[in-house]
């Protein structure tokens, strides 16, 4: 009998997410919470990359050089916050922020009122 082929964890892992936006998206949401080490964030952006078709597509959807890109999402990587705007949103995904205190930013089991002004829109007036 031949031996059964395997294939490496991270191949397993771009294919899922290739195959499951919806695990995709939960998938980079667990990466994010994970603040005890934060180059989990990265192999997750690297992996979401692959999935999506590569880094150099990645880097011109985001708009950046194929070698930006590399580097920025590398082992000793340290992204700048507009890189990972950027590389979110070609994924078609974004970063987000909640409360540490409340899940999923809920007050009283209620979500906040959408009356919260963006900071671009109070800049300069200080």
């Amino acid at each position: 009998m031949k031996p059964k082929a395997s294939i490496s964890h991270d191949k397993a892992m771009v294919q899922e997410l290739r195959d499951d936006p919806q695990f995709a998206a939960e998938y980079l949401q667990a990466a994010l919470e994970d603040t005890d080490e934060p180059q989990v964030l990265l192999i997750a952006l690297r992996h979401l990359a692959e999935a999506q078709g590569g880094l150099g597509k990645m880097a011109k959807a985001a708009g950046m050089k194929r070698e930006s890109l590399y580097r920025a999402l590398s082992k000793r990587g340290n992204p700048r916050l507009s890189t990972l705007v950027a590389v979110t949103r070609a994924m078609g995904m974004k970063l987000t922020v909640s409360d540490l205190h409340r899940p999923h930013g809920r007050v009283n089991g209620r979500r906040p009122s959408r009356r919260a002004v963006s900071p671009a829109a109070t800049a300069g007036h200080v």
